[in-house]
């Protein structure tokens, strides 16, 4: 018999339909998997249960506290956050299961996004690690962090070779539509952090953003994609500026 440690695979999701039936299917190698919804109003919930899933609904609050809110119904050793977008191809998935008995308390792995139809290798998105796979007793999500979460991890984290697939924005207008709804959260962090922007910080800001996803990170060796997405992130950063003033200014 293996003395493997098990581990679960946990999907957040909200109406996540068109998703959800190929995210679960590449986690069947996980030793249970749970699907923790936010009162989809799609069949989400449905495809899931068909798919063999454990299905709980919390309300949602933010990223970091949804996902904690997970992790306290995981019964096994280790935990493996999955995004609906997301798929484990087998190679990662065979790559976890031998790092389970590793002393590491925590795994980084790395991603392929999807944008548009085209894999991004540059501009600061790949291999663009997540660290999604920990021990549960080990880690917890950052409650000051309520977007782009981050695990407070106690103990060492390696990395992984192989990486997760991401299918994450089908359109430029998705993608705007996300980076603005960021954008807010951002924002609100910032101010809680005591962030005041000056008269410059809406030029400059920008600017650093474009130069360091373009020139920094490359953005340009994936062609036009590339220009593209380091113009938004810029306008995202332009946005971000304009909501932390527009916050102050509410009081």
């Amino acid at each position: 018999m293996s003395t493997r440690p098990s581990v679960t695979g946990v999907v957040l999701t909200y109406n996540e339909s068109r998703h959800i039936a190929e995210c679960l299917k590449s986690l069947a190698w996980a030793d249970a998997v749970l699907v923790f919804d936010s009162f989809s109003t799609d069949d989400t919930v449905e495809q899931a249960r068909r798919h063999g899933a454990e299905v709980l609904q919390h309300p949602f609050e933010n990223f970091a506290q949804q996902r904690n809110a997970a992790l306290a119904h995981v019964q096994t050793p280790w935990v493996f956050f999955l995004d609906a977008d997301e798929r484990v191809p087998a190679e990662l998935a065979e790559e976890i299961r031998r790092v389970l008995v590793r002393e590491e308390a925590g795994w980084w792995v790395p991603r392929r996004n999807f944008i548009v139809g085209k894999w991004i290798q540059h501009a600061g998105w790949y291999p663009d690690y997540q660290l999604r796979l920990f021990l549960v007793d080990r880690g917890r999500y950052d409650p000051q962090r309520v977007v782009h979460e981050v695990v407070l991890l106690q103990g060492e984290a390696g990395c992984l070779q192989n990486p997760l697939i991401h299918y994450n924005y089908d359109s430029w207008g998705e993608f705007i539509e996300k980076q603005l709804k960021y954008a807010r959260l951002d924002a609100r962090m910032q101010v809680e952090r005591g962030v005041r922007p000056r008269p410059w910080t809406y030029f400059l800001q920008p600017l650093r953003e474009f130069r360091r996803r373009y020139i920094t990170w490359q953005g340009y060796r994936d062609g036009w994609h590339g220009l593209v997405l380091s113009l938004l992130m810029a306008y995202t950063a332009f946005r971000t500026t304009l909501e932390v003033r527009r916050i102050l200014r509410a009081g």
